[in-house]
């Protein structure tokens, strides 16, 4: 099977990228309009891109009817934002604020999330968060009229005290339970791991003789 993905409407372009690149990390995305108001919106088009800035990447696409949605129109104003990572306790929250709340209503709050002061950002940061990244602008990229990618760069992490041994910097999974996205309504936990020691190649060579 094959497909031609350019002479496809955008709609299902979407829906074969998104079924099949799996699974996704979730960023809960807060900014503050020009008023101060609180804005949370998630996001799977994310990812860590390096490090030295220290980047995270965001793609964020229009809403329904083809106006911005509040997260694009904030970055684009200020350059700042926090991305959150999220687990299993705010799932639901998460996706609560998938929703389309007016605008000037707080997603946040509306959800059950305590929001707390950033140190660097003017955006607060959701405090059950198990990871916050206050973050600025590095670059925004319009790959489309509806979809724009955003590169930034953090500022300060945020971490839930125990997720991270100080010493090592090593997280414990077990602690943390991320979930990720996969498409359509479905997500996943991440409980079920598997360890594979990568080999040198002189190692791969000694299995062959």
């Amino acid at each position: 099977m094959k497909f031609q993905l350019d002479a496809l409407e955008p709609t299902l372009q979407y829906k074969l990228l998104a079924a099949t690149v799996v699974p996704r990390p979730i960023a809960l995305v807060a900014t503050a309009d020009e008023h101060g108001n609180q804005n949370a919106a998630p996001y799977s088009f994310f990812n860590t891109m390096g490090e030295n800035p220290p980047t995270l990447v965001l793609g964020l696409q229009e809403k329904a009817d083809g106006s911005l949605k509040d997260t694009t129109v904030n970055i684009q104003r200020s350059g700042q934002y926090v991305v959150h990572t999220v687990d299993e306790g705010i799932a639901e929250a998460m996706d609560l604020c998938a929703a389309e709340f007016p605008r000037g209503l707080s997603e946040a709050a509306a959800a059950g999330l305590t929001l707390v002061p950033s140190d660097r950002v003017a955006p607060m940061r959701i405090a059950e968060a198990p990871v916050a990244f206050e973050c600025e602008r590095i670059a925004m990229v319009q790959v489309s009229p509806g979809r724009q990618i955003v590169i930034g760069k953090v500022l300060t992490m945020h971490v839930r005290d125990g997720l991270i041994d100080p010493d090592t910097l090593r997280v414990d999974t077990a602690q943390y339970r991320p979930v990720g996205r996969l498409f359509g309504t479905l997500y996943c936990r991440t409980g079920d791991q598997f360890e594979l020691p990568r080999p040198t190649y002189a190692e791969w060579k000694a299995r062959q003789e």
